[in-house]
């Protein structure tokens, strides 16, 4: 097979082009981002506890993650270019459902249609900077500076995010995306190249049907288990039939001439075990951007825009520490890099453990931020280009969609389990306290949502009370600011757990000398002679070999 894009365009084009890309992946980063400062208001205006807010974030996901690796193979068919056109516009106009929301319903609609029209986007955009540059240093560059993008998109979204709730409402983050998805639509309509697989075979329809349920139902099943109880007949059932789902897509994927995702790929040592590290990093980035929110604005009680900007060094380490990293791992090696993010990243959750109601921002909290990104920053650079640098360029679409699956998934699983393990210990602690309150002090309405997360403090700090009842409303919050710290704490341990366990497998299961200097195949490669993944695997790498 060869790809229809194999001249590169222009110096000038080429670069414009890749800007183009940029602007279309802020803008669908940003979405999973300014919704977390908004939170708080929508809890309050639309009188939801935290399963509805979680919701906000995950109806977006949950559209998102399952249809990645649909449009991803469909993306290579058709063209990305013109499903970078459907997707954004597409992505505007549900906006606008969701800035003109007045019920929780109309919220949740709006955030599931923009994610599958973000499913559409996101594989295209690495997929077409794959095509842009046939140069394996340009390439490893430009995969950098995509994955830097991330960072940006951490800073945009809430100090962005802050300043609109400052002048108004919480319609205004989804109002936001408006503009930017019109003016990407026309660029990305002069400036950016059409291209796609020349001979993509036979269009597997059963695949797409049986990839898309499987995920989706695998992330449902994820999101729902804190509500459902994780050992529930609900839970373990829909684990039960996404697990067969996605079992039955497999056995097909190995069959069918054109599968919607080579299944053996998974055999390849430098296309798996950065697809698990980039998972289980941003299983720990989701879930802390998840606990943060709760610890700036319900903990430390900061304004939207005050959080916005108490979490720049966190997205400027992510921005400035990708595109080196990547430059690095070429030079090093990708294991040595990653398992030096992983590590870093189970640094900066172990240090997040240890923060208290009155700990200081330069001291604990930010040294634990930066651990984190600069972590994240090591790995999704250097894992990328290894993951795409494991594939011919006809497979491209369906590459990035496996990168973004993988993140989209570990970042569902981080705000469901690290969220589950904070509630639990917040309601359980929280409840009893709660219902000895007199109704003078808390309404009903009020209680339900002291219960639910700690982002209600400000409401019950701001309520006018007798000065009686002062004393006791206020070792009510400095309880429920414990009780979420504590559950934080946990949470933080277990993810660090994680992090570390897979810092190890990734050093013992990667081949130490995989340098990802070669360019993409023209064609897929022959996977038969590198089925093991054990560090014994000598040479030069496969990307090399194959050649």
């Amino acid at each position: 097979m060869t790809d229809v894009t194999r001249t590169a365009p222009s110096r000038r084009r080429q670069l414009a082009a890749f800007a183009v890309i940029c602007v279309a992946e802020l803008l669908i980063v940003l979405d999973m981002t300014i919704i977390n400062v908004a939170l708080p208001s929508i809890g309050v205006q639309l009188a939801t506890g935290i399963s509805g807010l979680q919701w906000v974030v995950d109806a977006y996901t949950l559209t998102f993650s399952g249809l990645l690796l649909a449009f991803g193979n469909l993306g290579d068919r058709y063209g990305r270019r013109l499903f970078l056109l459907v997707g954004l516009t597409g992505l505007g106009a549900s906006s606008i459902v969701g800035a003109t929301a007045d019920g929780l319903g109309d919220v949740l609609t709006s955030r599931a249609v923009m994610g599958v029209f973000a499913a559409m986007v996101l594989p295209a955009t690495l997929a077409v900077i794959t095509n842009l540059f046939p140069l394996p240093k340009e390439r490893a560059l430009a995969i950098g500076v995509w994955s830097s993008i991330a960072g940006v998109a951490v800073a945009i979204g809430p100090v962005s995010g802050g300043f609109l709730l400052e002048h108004f409402s919480w319609h205004s983050v989804f109002w936001l995306n408006v503009p930017i998805a019109l003016v990407a639509v026309v660029l990305v309509a002069l400036i950016v190249p059409e291209s796609r697989a020349a001979n993509p075979g036979k269009l597997d329809v059963p695949g797409v049907i049986l990839s898309t349920a499987g995920v989706t139902l695998l992330v449902f099943v994820v999101i729902e288990a804190p509500n459902f109880g994780w050992t529930s007949p609900a839970t373990l059932g829909g684990a039960v039939v996404a697990a067969a789902l996605l079992w039955a897509f497999v056995r097909r994927e190995r069959r069918v001439a054109a599968p919607v995702l080579d299944v053996s790929l998974f055999r390849i040592a430098p296309f798996a075990w950065p697809a698990v590290s980039i998972a289980v990093g941003f299983f720990s980035l989701f879930g802390f951007l998840f606990l943060i929110t709760q610890y700036f604005q319900g903990i430390r009680e900061y304004s939207p825009l005050a959080f916005g900007i108490a979490t720049l060094p966190f997205a400027a380490a992510l921005a400035i520490s990708s595109p080196t990293a990547t430059v690095v791992a070429q030079k090093v090696g990708t294991m040595p890099v990653l398992v030096t993010g992983l590590v870093s990243i189970g640094a900066g959750l172990v240090v997040a453990a240890q923060v208290e109601i009155d700990s200081s921002y330069l001291g604990l909290v930010l040294p634990a931020m930066l651990l984190l990104a600069v972590g994240i920053a090591v790995i999704q650079g250097p894992a990328t280009e290894s993951i795409m640098s494991s594939l011919p360029l006809d497979e491209a679409g369906a590459g990035a969609a496996v990168n973004d699956t993988t993140r989209e998934i570990g970042g569902t699983l981080g705000v469901a389990v690290l969220g589950s393990l904070v509630a639990s210990y917040y309601v359980s602690t929280v409840r009893p306290l709660v219902e000895a309150i007199p109704s003078a002090i808390m309404t009903d309405t009020e209680k339900t949502y002291a219960q639910a997360s700690v982002l209600s403090v400000s409401e019950i700090r701001a309520r006018d009370l007798p000065s009686l009842f002062e004393p006791q409303r206020a070792q009510l919050i400095l309880e429920m600011k414990e009780a979420a710290l504590r559950g934080s704490s946990i949470a933080a341990y277990v993810a660090a757990g994680a992090v570390f366990v897979c810092a190890v497998v990734v050093a013992l299961r990667f081949p130490a000398h995989h340098r990802t200097t070669g360019m993409l195949a023209p064609e897929a490669p022959d996977r038969t002679e590198r089925s093991h993944t054990g560090p014994s695997h000598s040479g030069p790498s496969h990307t090399e070999a194959d050649r």
